[in-house]
C-alpha cells in the first residue's frame, strides 16, 4: 500500500514515504550514469544519457496517482525538492543528531544526491512544467529570484538548442501570467524552507562565483524585484534571439516582448478591463486555435482545461512597471527586431499553415499596442530621443501589420464553441464568470440547448441579479414567439422555474427593478403576453395565494404576503393588480392591507402608451376603472374603494402609487355630470385627494384644467335650483351631496391660486373666462368663488338686498335678476347667508331693521318666515344649519318676532321660562313654516318628494334645539340638591311634543312618520329623564296631568303607525310614574 501524499508539517516540510524512496533510486541510477562526473557537475550535453531514469521514476509515481491533480501535486513536490538541493546543498551541514530533531528537509535532502542547476532546468523541461517552475521561483525571497532566473537566461544562452528556446519562453509567458495569493502547501512549504535557511550557491555550477544569500529585500536602491525580472527577460531574448530561427518560436518571443512592454509600462492606458464579449472572444479564440493546432501543448486536454488556460492568457495583471528607462531599452529592442524578423514573419502570417496561438496573440497584443503607440507622445512629455524612437516603432509596426490579411486579424468562431467557452467559465466560477452572466443570459443564439438549460438550473445563484432576470426572461420570450411544439414547451417551463426562483431570491427592490423592465417590455400583461407556460395554472395560482392573503390579514404576514404577490407580479401584473383591487372592495377589512401589499411595488406606478403615445395612463388606474370602477353596489364597497384609493395616493410609509393628478382624470373629470351614475363618488375621491399636499411647490391641480374643472362644479350647484323639478327618472346627486360640492369648491379655492397659473397674464385671462361663464348661473355661485376672485370682481346681487341691507358700494354690486321683484329682499338676504359663515356673519352685521318701528319689525318677521319657507326646501343640511344659526341670532337680539301662543297649554304654568324662551320662539316658528308650508295656497308648489327631505331638515333641527335646552338645564341632580329646572324642560318638552304632533297631522302621507316617531320619542324620553327628577310634592299629580293631556292630543294623530307607538311608550312612563313593572 503506497501513500498518496506525502507527510507535511510545518516542522517536516516532506516526510520519507514510498514516493520519495522512488524518487531516490532514479536519482541513484541517473548518479550512476554520470560517472565519472557526480550529479553536481552535471552539463547539458549529459542529461539526454543521464536523466531518463529522473523521469521514469516521476512517471511511475504519477502512474500510482488516483487522479491528475494528485500527479500534479507529486511533480511540484519532486521540483521542489530538487531546487531546495540545489538551493541548500551549499548550507553549513547540520549534525545528524540534530538534523533529525531540527530540520524539516534534512531526511529528504540527504535521500538526493547533489544536484545542479542543470539537473533542475532539464528537469522541468523534460516535465514541461514551466508554470510549476514560476510558482516556485516567485515564491523565492527578491534576490533569490533574480538570481535564480539569470541561472536560467545563461543557461539557455549557453549551447542554446530549440527546446531551450521553448522553455525559456515559457517560463516569460508564465512570470506574466503568474498571480499572486495563488500558492498552495507545496509552493508555501517551499518559499518557508527557503527563507529558514541561509546557504551557498554551488561552485560547480560554472555560471557565476558563489554568493550568499538571504530573506532580505536588498539595497533600497535595487529595482523591485518583479519589474527586475522583467528586464531579466529581456536581456535573456537579447542573448537568444539570434538561435531563434522557427518562425513559430519567433512569433512566440515577439508577442511576449510586446505583452510585456504593453502591460508592464506606462504604455498600458489607464481604465477597466474590456468588454465581456471582446473577453469572451479572445478566449474562444484561443481556445479554437488549441484545439485546430497540433502541435500546441494543449491541444489534447479537455475544454475546461483549456478555457482555464484561455482565461489565463487574456487575463493578465501589471503587478509592477518598468521605468522609463527600461521602457526604451525594450522599444528600441523590438524594434530592432521587427527589422529583422519583420519581411519573413508577415509572409508566414499571410501562409494559411502558419495560422498558431502564437501568431494570432503576436497580431492581436501587437494591435493593442500600436494604438497605445499612437496616442504614447500625446500624453507624456517625451524628449527628442524618446521621441524618435516612439515615432520608428510606430512606422515600423504600423507597416508589419499593413501586410497583414485583414482575415488573420478577426478569426471567425464557431457559435457552439462560443457558448460552450461560456458555460463553462461560468460553471467553473472563473476569474470574469459574474460578468459572462450577462452574455449567456442574453445571447439568444446559444438559448434554450440541453447545455445552457442544464448550466442556468445549476448555477441559478449566479443569476440572482435583476438585470440577469431581465435578460433572462427577454430570452425564454423571444424564444417562446418562435417555439412552440411539445418539446420547446417542456424548455420553457424549465427555464421559467428556474427564472422565477432566481427572481424570487431578490431583495424586493431588486424585484421592482425586474417588474419595471417586465412592464416596459411587455405592458400590463407581462410574460404572459407571449409566454403561454405562465398561464398555465396562472388563475388558480392566483385564487389560492390571494384566499391565503385575506384570511391572514396582519403586520407580521405583509412580507409573506408581499413576496407571494411579487411572483404573481412578474408573471402577469395586470391581473395581479386586478384581483388586488377587486379583493380590496369586495373583502371587507382588507382594502388597507392590500392597498399596503400593493404600494410595496412603486415600479407599478408604470404609465401605459397603448392607447394614445401622447397621454400615458397608469397602469394601476387602468386596472382599477376595469375590475371596480362601475361595479360598486353597495355604499360599504364604495367606502372600501374610496379608502384603498386615498392609500395608494397618500401610503404611510411608501411612494404613492398613483398620483392624485392620474384619479381625478380617471374617476373625477368624466364624471361631473349631474346625471352621471358615479358623480356621487367621484366628488367623495375628489373631496378625499384635494387634502394631499403636493410634493413639488406646483399643486398637482395645476395639471387638471383647473378652471373648467371650477365651471363644472358650479353647474352642479346650479343644477340644484331646480332640483325638486328634474325629470324623476333622471339621474341627479342627492340634496347631502350638494354639501360635498360646496365643500370640495371651498377647497378648490383655497388651492387653486395665482402661482397654478404659468403667467399673472393668464391667471387673470382664466378668472374673466370663469366669471362670465358662472354670469349664467345662480347668482349665489359667484358669491361662493370671492376667494378665488379676490379684487377682482365686486359680488353681484340682486338689487333688492340693498334695500334692507348696508352694503359697501366699493364691494357689492346690483345685478338684474327678474325672478327677484319688489319684497325679495329677504329672500336674497338669506341666501346669502346659507353661501358660507363668514358671509353670514357679514350679512346679519350688514341687516337694516329698526327695532324701535314695531309695523317694521312685524313685516321684518313675517317676511322672514316666508323667505325662510321658500329656501328650505332646496337647503342642504350644512345650508340649513347656518340658517338656523341666523335664526337664534335675530331671536336673541329680539330682531325676530315669534309670539308663543298657548294653543297647547291648559293651564298658565308658574315657571322661569326666560332662558328658554329662544327654543320655545324656535319651535313655534318651525310649526307656523308648517302651517304656511302646509296649506292651500301652498299646496302645490313642492313635489311629494321633497317632504321627505324638508322633514328630514325639521327633525335635525329639532334635535339640535333638544340638545340646547339639555345643555342650558344642565344635568338633572340628586333630589337632595335639585336646582335643575325640571319643570320648566318638562314643560318645554311638551311643547315641542306636541308642535311636532301639529306638523306630523299637517303633512301629506309621504312616508316621513319613521323621522318624526324617532324624534318625538328622543323627546319624550327626555321629557321622563326631566319630570322623574321633580321632586316636588306635586309631581305625581303634575305628571298624571300631562299624560293624561299628551294622550288626548295624540288622540288627533291620524298615522296610526305613528300614534300607536307614540302610545306605547307613553304607557310605559305612566307605569313607571305609578311604580308599576314595566
Amino acid at each position: 500500500q503506497f501513500c498518496v501524499t506525502c507527510c507535511i508539517t510545518p516542522s517536516r516540510p516532506w516526510g520519507v514515504c514510498e514516493e520519495t524512496a522512488i524518487l531516490q533510486g532514479g536519482f541513484l541510477l541517473a548518479a550512476r550514469l554520470s560517472r565519472p562526473r557526480p550529479l553536481r557537475e552535471l552539463r547539458k550535453a549529459d542529461w539526454p544519457r543521464v536523466g531518463r531514469p529522473v523521469t521514469d521514476a516521476l512517471g511511475e509515481i504519477g502512474a500510482r496517482c488516483p487522479s491528475a491533480l494528485q500527479h500534479g501535486l507529486r511533480r511540484k513536490e519532486a521540483v521542489a525538492m530538487v531546487w531546495a538541493k540545489v538551493l541548500l546543498q551549499g548550507a553549513p551541514a547540520a549534525s545528524l543528531d540534530e538534523g533529525w530533531k531540527e530540520d524539516g528537509f534534512f531526511s529528504v535532502g540527504r535521500m538526493i544526491p547533489d544536484v545542479n542547476r542543470t539537473v533542475l532546468f532539464e528537469l522541468v523541461k523534460a516535465l514541461g512544467a514551466p508554470r510549476l517552475f514560476v510558482e516556485l521561483l516567485q515564491a523565492l525571497p527578491g534576490d533569490v529570484r533574480r538570481s535564480e532566473l539569470e541561472q536560467l537566461v545563461e543557461y539557455v544562452a549557453s549551447e542554446t538548442s530549440p527546446s531551450d528556446i521553448g522553455f525559456f519562453l515559457d517560463v516569460w509567458w508564465e512570470v506574466m501570467k503568474h498571480k499572486e495569493g495563488q500558492e498552495d502547501a507545496t509552493v508555501s512549504t517551499f518559499s518557508t524552507l527557503i527563507r529558514q535557511h541561509g546557504c551557498e550557491s554551488s561552485l560547480d555550477d560554472g555560471l557565476q562565483p558563489p554568493k550568499r544569500f538571504k530573506g532580505d529585500p536588498g539595497s533600497l536602491n535595487d529595482p523591485p524585484a518583479a519589474t527586475s525580472l522583467l528586464m531579466v527577460l529581456i536581456e535573456g531574448l537579447k542573448q537568444t534571439y539570434r538561435s531563434i530561427t522557427l518562425p513559430r518560436m519567433r512569433f512566440y518571443a515577439l508577442a511576449n516582448l510586446v505583452e510585456l512592454l504593453s502591460l508592464f509600462t506606462e504604455l498600458e492606458p489607464e481604465g477597466s478591463p474590456f468588454p465581456v464579449a471582446e473577453y469572451l472572444h479572445k478566449v474562444s479564440s484561443v481556445v479554437s486555435l488549441w484545439t485546430s493546432d497540433t502541435e500546441s501543448q494543449f491541444h489534447r486536454r479537455g475544454l475546461d482545461e483549456k478555457v482555464k488556460e484561455a482565461e489565463r492568457s487574456v487575463n493578465l495583471l501589471s503587478v509592477a512597471k518598468l521605468s522609463r528607462e527600461e521602457l526604451f531599452v525594450g522599444l528600441g529592442f523590438l524594434c530592432s527586431l521587427l527589422h529583422a524578423w519583420g519581411e519573413e514573419l508577415q509572409g508566414a502570417l499571410n501562409s494559411p499553415e502558419e495560422l498558431c496561438y502564437e501568431s494570432y496573440r503576436l497580431l492581436d497584443t501587437l494591435t493593442t499596442f500600436a494604438k497605445n503607440l499612437v496616442c504614447f507622445p500625446e500624453t507624456r512629455d517625451l524628449g527628442e530621443d524618446e521621441t524618435r524612437v516612439v515615432l520608428e516603432l510606430t512606422q515600423v509596426t504600423k507597416d508589419f501589420l499593413k501586410e497583414i490579411s485583414a482575415s488573420l486579424k478577426s478569426k471567425d468562431l464557431d457559435t457552439s464553441l462560443v457558448s460552450s467557452v461560456a458555460m463553462t467559465i461560468i460553471e467553473q466560477k472563473l476569474d470574469r464568470h459574474v460578468d459572462m452572466c450577462s452574455i449567456f443570459a442574453s445571447d439568444k443564439t446559444w438559448a434554450f440547448s440541453k447545455d445552457w438549460v442544464d448550466c442556468l438550473v445549476k448555477n441559478k445563484a449566479l443569476f440572482q441579479k435583476p438585470e440577469l432576470v431581465l435578460n433572462l426572461l427577454e430570452t425564454l420570450v423571444n424564444f417562446a414567439m418562435f417555439h412552440q411544439d411539445k418539446e420547446a414547451r417542456e424548455l420553457q417551463v424549465q427555464v421559467t422555474k428556474a427564472v422565477v426562483e432566481c427572481y424570487t431570491e431578490l431583495s424586493l427592490t431588486d424585484k421592482n427593478k425586474v417588474i419595471s423592465g417586465v412592464l416596459a417590455s411587455w405592458g400590463g400583461p407581462g410574460l404572459s403576453l407571449n409566454l403561454q407556460v405562465v398561464m398555465e395554472g396562472f388563475q388558480e395560482d392566483l385564487n389560492v395565494t390571494f384566499n391565503q392573503i385575506t384570511k391572514s390579514v396582519s403586520d407580521e404576514g405583509l412580507t409573506r404576503s408581499v413576496a407571494s404577490v411579487a411572483r404573481l407580479t412578474l408573471l402577469y401584473p395586470e391581473a395581479t393588480v386586478k384581483q388586488i383591487c377587486n379583493l380590496a372592495v369586495v373583502n371587507l377589512g382588507a382594502h388597507q392591507f392590500l392597498a399596503q401589499i400593493l404600494c410595496s411595488f412603486p415600479a407599478l406606478s408604470f404609465l401605459e402608451t397603448r392607447d394614445d403615445p401622447g397621454r400615458p395612463r397608469s397602469l394601476v388606474v387602468r386596472c382599477l376603472e376595469e375590475a371596480v370602477w362601475g361595479r360598486l353596489s353597495t355604499a360599504r364597497e364604495e367606502e372600501q374603494f374610496l379608502e384603498f384609493l386615498a392609500f395608494l395616493t397618500q401610503p404611510s410609509s411608501a411612494t404613492p402609487l398613483v398620483s392624485p393628478a392620474e384619479v381625478t382624470e380617471a374617476f373625477v373629470l368624466p364624471c361631473l355630470k349631474s346625471d352621471s351614475a358615479q358623480i356621487e363618488l367621484s366628488l367623495q375621491i375628489l373631496s378625499k385627494i384635494l387634502g394631499i399636499q403636493s410634493c413639488s411647490e406646483e399643486h398637482w391641480i395645476k395639471s387638471c384644467h383647473p378652471f373648467p374643472l371650477l365651471l363644472s362644479l358650479c353647474k352642479l350647484l346650479d343644477s340644484y335650483t331646480t332640483y325638486w323639478h328634474q325629470p324623476r327618472d333622471r339621474l341627479f346627486p342627492s340634496l347631502e351631496t350638494k354639501d360635498l360640492i360646496l365643500n370640495i369648491l371651498c377647497q378648490l379655492c383655497e388651492v387653486v391660486r395665482p402661482e397654478t397659473a404659468p403667467s399673472p397674464e393668464l391667471w387673470v385671462q382664466s378668472l374673466a373666462w370663469l366669471h362670465r361663464k358662472v354670469a349664467s348661473l345662480d347668482w349665489t355661485i359667484g358669491l361662493r368663488l370671492k376667494k378665488l376672485y379676490g379684487d377682482h370682481f365686486k359680488n353681484e346681487v340682486p338689487a333688492t338686498l340693498f334695500e334692507i341691507c348696508a352694503l359697501p358700494e366699493d364691494e357689492w354690486t346690483s345685478r338684474p335678476l327678474p325672478a327677484y321683484g319688489p319684497g325679495s329682499g329677504l329672500l336674497a338676504w338669506m341666501e346669502c347667508c346659507c353661501v358660507s359663515t363668514a358671509l353670514r356673519e357679514k350679512m346679519l352685521t350688514l341687516l337694516t331693521v329698526n327695532v324701535d318701528n314695531p309695523e317694521e319689525v312685524n313685516l321684518f318677521s313675517k317676511g322672514f318666515l316666508v323667505a325662510l319657507i321658500q329656501v328650505l326646501p332646496w337647503c342642504s343640511h350644512s345650508e340649513w344649519k347656518r340658517l338656523m344659526h341666523v335664526v337664534e341670532n335675530l331671536l336673541q337680539r329680539q330682531v325676530l318676532h315669534v309670539p308663543y301662543t298657548l294653543e297647547y297649554v291648559e293651564y298658565m304654568p308658574l315657571l322661569n321660562l326666560r332662558p328658554f324662551a329662544c327654543y320655545l320662539q324656535f319651535s313655534v316658528l318651525f310649526l307656523r313654516g308648517f302651517q304656511l308650508l302646509c296649506s292651500s295656497s301652498c299646496s302645490t308648489w313642492l313635489p311629494a318628494e321633497a317632504w321627505l327631505h324638508v322633514v328630514q331638515l325639521y327633525c335635525s333641527s329639532l334635535t339640535d334645539l333638544l340638545g340646547s335646552v339639555k345643555s342650558t338645564a344642565g344635568p338633572p341632580l340628586h333630589p337632595a340638591e335639585d336646582r335643575t329646572p325640571t319643570q320648566e324642560v318638562s314643560f318645554i318638552c311638551i311643547q315641542m311634543f306636541c308642535h311636532l304632533l301639529h306638523v306630523a297631522a299637517m303633512l301629506p302621507d309621504e312616508g316621513c312618520s319613521e323621522l318624526l316617531v324617532v324624534v318625538a320619542l328622543e323627546i319624550l324620553s327626555q321629557y321622563e329623564t326631566f319630570s322623574s327628577a321633580d321632586t316636588s310634592p306635586s309631581n305625581t299629580l303634575r305628571r298624571a296631568n300631562e299624560r293624561h293631556f299628551l294622550e288626548s292630543i295624540m288622540d288627533n294623530v291620524s298615522d296610526k303607525a305613528l300614534r300607536s307607538t307614540l302610545l306605547q311608550k307613553l304607557s310605559k312612563l305612566g307605569a313607571r310614574s305609578a311604580g308599576e313593572p314595566v
